[in-house]
């Protein structure tokens, strides 16, 4: 009668051993770019450092690396300053409107972070994940304290390894 609930490993049924070195792949660090403007609202700097990290040396033209940040820039350069002309008015109003008056800059916060994640989105799919890398916005602990900032995070899109026996 056949073992029909028997569990053959790959190994044993092709009679090799599958060297383990072809599916490691190493993944650098990510590249962490932190706001470097003179005005904060929420975490999120109203510019980003535009210097070329040396991380991405080889990987991205510092050109395009440029492009990208001067269009993220962009975006705050114009949503920011309203939003804390919202945030000191709302800080004003706030002990007569039980704090609802933060609401708008709260909302428009939201929406400054929506436009970077579909800029960046744009720029993931029509160029750096055919170089590898992925951009996103996301939160981390400042180095200095336990307040928390926004920072571009570019990561590295490991290559899936195939394995094809001679």
């Amino acid at each position: 009668m056949a073992d029909f609930d028997v569990i053959y490993e790959e190994d044993e049924i092709e009679g090799e051993e599958l060297p383990s070195e072809n599916f490691i792949s190493s993944v650098p660090d990510p590249v962490v770019v932190r706001g470097a403007g003179n005005l904060t609202v929420f975490g999120l700097s109203n510019k980003f450092d535009t210097e070329f990290p040396s991380g991405l040396v080889s990987r991205v033209a510092p050109e395009e690396y440029s492009a990208t940040l001067s269009r993220v820039n962009s975006v705050l350069k114009k949503t920011l300053p309203v939003n804390a002309k919202w945030l000191f008015c709302g800080c004003v109003c706030c002990c007569c409107t039980l704090g609802c008056s933060l609401w708008p800059v709260v909302c428009l916060s939201k929406r400054t972070q929506h436009s970077i994640d579909k800029l960046l989105e744009w720029e993931n799919n029509h160029l750096y994940h055919k170089l590898g890398l992925h951009w996103r916005l996301t939160k981390q602990r400042c180095d200095s304290s336990s307040m928390m900032e926004y920072v571009l995070l570019i990561e590295f899109i490991p290559k899936i390894p195939i394995y094809r026996p001679d």
